[in-house]
């Protein structure tokens, strides 16, 4: 049974990027289908972490699959394909929040 280290969360963490964006989804995606604390990757992780404890990898891939399934479903829900738009949506983004303070810099210079 693979265990829970800091290479595995690494590694773990390259494979949710690569997965969310082949998805076309964010990490906010990610964060309401885990019911996760935060948007952040450690948050994220954190979660993911509970899982691989309660019944290893196959729990684990299993949840991911589960999320996957769902995001299938489901129609995706966003601006995902506007080029431009997810500069306006601030969850389209992992790094949202330096967005949002990238806009008010912006925003101030104008007024």
């Amino acid at each position: 049974m693979t265990g829970w280290n800091t290479t595995f969360e690494a590694d773990l963490g390259l494979l949710l990027k690569d997965w969310l964006k082949q998805q076309g989804r964010t990490q906010a995606d990610l964060r309401r289908s885990l019911r996760a604390t935060s948007t952040r990757m450690p948050a994220l992780l954190e979660v993911l972490e509970r899982e691989h404890r309660l019944g290893g990898l196959p729990q684990l891939a299993g949840r991911l699959c589960a999320i996957e399934a769902e995001w299938a479903a489901s129609p995706q829900h966003g601006s995902a394909g506007v080029e431009g738009l997810s500069d306006l949506n601030p969850e389209a983004d992992p790094f949202g929040q330096l967005d949002l303070l990238l806009q008010e810099i912006r925003d101030d210079r104008v007024s």
